[in-house]
């Protein structure tokens, strides 16, 4: 922490004067080098900027930063150590009309600040323009508010860079090996009996060793953590008592989000964050975090001025080009951020390489990142992002996933993003929904969804796992709720039910939420098991949703970005627990075997059966001809995949091989026979999954070609060959 006597001389000390030494531009932000702290932030359109220093009790100190290079403004410090508290004021134009907002009575955040401690106080005195006459519109009434926001807005803090990661060193699980698991910092742990109270909610309590069992019992290989970046709940929000749950309102794109933190936000929820990931990482479990470089908290030209806003808004956001004083607003927030700029740009990847970097995380789900490939107006899937994103040596080696869509025109880009790249498969979550509720028209589709979507992917040399395969996201009804409500339930939301999606593609099973009808709840335990199954099955990627493994409910609530209760937690003393020993008796045979998460497509084709790869038939055990395919009432199909046929090797090079599967699916609602195709595919055939039974135990009954079975309606059965494969026969060419 910073005294006066750290950063004056004896003869400066006498007159209140603050050493400060030119220091480096770069790097940016504010680095501790063991005796002293640089400071740097650039801004194109700065006439002056003010270092602002704050004392345990909140008393400010500024100094001017006394050097310019490259619009990066900068000084160094001596004495400034780790704990320190800060921030900036940029003095410059004020012309809200032509986008033009340096205001010095605003405190900004460092954009490169490392940690942040405290939150916002929704106060007038948090926008840089006059609030006259009730309203806040700059191009209205254009003059500066005069008002001091340091009261109100959070600091940035000086951290310590050392950490003993020890042997810490990344998994680097193969993406088709990966499974997946969406989870929410504070809501995994909120609850959770075997965690101590003081840790719940945090990182800390995501790195308990209760948490990691339960993670690797599940079968889990990575967790997809929502956003964990500094962020801001919304006043309106707060206003009704609720706040922004979900994070996606980034402010500090190298900070962990304080509020996260057992220890306070003085800098310590670095460290707790990278015993998080060290913890993780020991159980071979890998960090991915969703990161939301689309767009910021500052809101539009109404909104809040927190730091870009005040630094350089012509160089951070899209301005309407013939009207600067308004934003292109491509996430329906308000802003978007503007990746066209170089330095923006260069936040962005100086924000990924830290976090890969100092605090070991392994790879990134990006928010609406069809806004980060738009260059003008057109998503661009060549744009200066995705160049420099191929070429880093440190960024591309990464897991990369991206949630291909964004709200604007033209912004649903499923299958277009660049080679490196995997993305959220909406097209899969929307095609095994229909599948399943007994919409017509869906088996084509569904058989390509379950092969891993080389409709999408294939023809640019990607491969299967490019498809991230998800029933359900944070966004949107839980897998219970899925098979609960026919219509979202969002009146807690205090939105009159208006927000969320209403084009949801589930089915109540007969009644609209809870209910005592056995034969219902039967239903919907069942159809649960089919998505399960369905999702763990399919090549791609799996993305299970926390909590969906045991029938976490939102009580019908599809958009629950506000509730940071126990609407949203994990609710750890209401479990399914038929369909967790369900879901991990899954996880554990999609690990056993390599045929339902190879590397490679599938090829078909019109080889002899030892040799073919996939064939696909009827109930009736004949092959799938293309009328059948087009007949618009079926659902129900055999998938034959050959264990011995897998086109690829294994690690030592050798030929890779599996068991031999058929896997029956009946949409119908009604049960049907299936016939067993003949000999030439198998010889003898063991049930080691119905879905049909909460049991997750196979019932080892065999089966012979051209042997009938029953198949219960809406259910899935899988039959596994008694056979094993002969290596030495398969053609590892095929």
């Amino acid at each position: 922490m910073l005294t006066t006597n750290d950063f004056t001389s004896a003869s400066d000390r006498d007159r209140g004067v603050a050493v400060v030494w030119p220091g480096d531009p770069f790097p940016l932000g504010a680095t501790f080098d063991g005796r002293g702290t640089n400071f740097s932030l650039f801004s194109e359109v700065a006439t002056k900027v003010d270092l602002c220093l704050f004392d345990d009790e909140g008393r400010e100190r500024r100094i001017a930063l006394p050097e310019t290079t490259a619009f990066c403004w900068h000084g160094y410090l001596p004495g400034v150590k780790p704990a320190q508290r800060y921030g900036f004021r940029v003095h410059g134009p004020w012309s809200p009309a032509d986008g033009l907002r340096a205001n010095p009575a605003k405190l900004l955040l460092d954009p490169y600040a490392r940690a942040i401690e405290g939150g916002v106080i929704w106060d007038d005195a948090i926008f840089a323009h006059m609030r006259a006459d009730g309203t806040t519109d700059p191009d209205v009434n254009g003059q500066p508010d005069e008002r001091d926001s340091a009261p109100f807005v959070p600091r940035g803090v000086v951290v310590d860079p050392g950490f003993d990661w020890g042997r810490d060193t990344p998994p680097r699980r193969p993406l088709h090996e990966t499974i997946i698991y969406e989870a929410h910092v504070k809501g995994l742990t909120a609850q959770m009996p075997e965690v101590p109270p003081e840790q719940r909610g945090t990182y800390a309590g995501l790195a308990h060793p209760s948490v990691i069992r339960y993670l690797e019992q599940l079968g889990i290989t990575a967790v997809e953590l929502m956003p964990v970046h500094q962020f801001v709940h919304e006043g309106w929000l707060l206003a009704r008592g609720l706040r922004n749950y979900w994070g996606y309102n980034s402010i500090g794109y190298f900070a962990p989000h304080n509020e996260y933190s057992s220890r306070g936000g003085s800098g310590e929820q670095v460290r707790e964050f990278r015993e998080m990931v060290k913890a993780l990482h020991s159980a071979g479990i890998e960090v991915i975090l969703d990161v939301v470089y689309n767009h910021t908290a500052e809101g539009n030209h109404l909104g809040p001025t927190f730091s870009f806003k005040g630094i350089d808004n012509l160089a951070y956001y899209r301005v309407v080009q013939d009207a600067p004083g308004y934003y292109f607003d491509y996430t329906g927030t308000g802003n978007s951020l503007n990746v066209r700029h170089p330095h923006v740009l260069q936040l962005i990847m100086d924000s990924l390489r830290y976090w890969v970097l100092d605090l070991h995380v392994d790879g990134f789900r990006f928010d609406l990142a069809s806004t980060l490939a738009r260059e003008l107006h057109e998503v661009d899937r060549l744009s200066a992002f995705f160049d420099i994103i191929q070429q880093d040596p440190v960024v591309s080696r990464v897991k990369l996933i991206a949630e291909p869509w964004d709200v604007g025109e033209g912004g649903y880009q499923v299958g277009n993003f660049p080679s490196l790249w995997s993305e959220w498969n909406g097209k899969y979550r929307d095609c095994v929904r229909d599948y399943w509720r007994g919409e017509n028209q869906t088996l084509a589709e569904f058989a390509s969804r379950f092969t891993g979507s080389s409709d999408l992917y294939a023809a640019d040399g990607r491969r299967p796992y490019a498809s991230v395969n998800f029933v359900t996201a944070h966004d949107g009804f839980t897998l219970r709720d899925l098979v609960s409500y026919n219509d979202k339930h969002n009146e807690a939301n205090g939105e009159d039910n208006r927000d969320g999606h209403s084009d949801n593609r589930s089915w109540n099973c007969g009644h609209e939420g809870p209910t005592e009808d056995a034969p219902v709840n039967a239903l919907r335990a069942k159809q649960q098991r089919n998505f399960v199954t369905t999702l763990l099955l399919s090549q791609g990627i799996p993305m299970l949703v926390s909590g969906d493994e045991c029938g976490r409910t939102q009580n019908g609530n599809n958009n629950a970005y506000c509730q940071d209760t126990e609407l949203s937690w994990f609710n750890w003393n209401g479990m399914d627990d038929a369909l967790l020993r369900f879901t991990q008796r899954l996880t554990r045979f999609r690990r056993e075997h390599p045929l339902f998460r190879r590397a490679r497509w599938f090829k078909g084709g019109e080889e002899q059966p030892h040799v073919r790869d996939i064939a696909w038939f009827t109930p009736n055990g004949e092959e799938m001809s293309q009328e059948d395919w087009q007949t618009a009432f079926a659902k129900s199909m055999t998938v034959f995949l050959n264990g011995a046929a897998m086109s690829q090797v294994g690690p030592q090079g050798q030929p890779l091989t599996d068991d031999s599967f058929f896997v029956l699916f009946n949409a119908h609602d009604d049960s049907l026979a299936f016939t067993l195709p003949g000999a030439e595919w198998g010889v003898s055939w063991a049930e080691v999954l119905n879905t049909h039974v909460a049991d997750p135990d196979p019932s080892g009954q065999i089966f012979t070609p051209g042997q009938t079975l029953q198949l219960a309606g809406r259910s899935i059965v899988l039959l596994c060959s008694e056979t094993k494969p002969d290596p030495s026969t398969i053609d590892p060419s095929v």
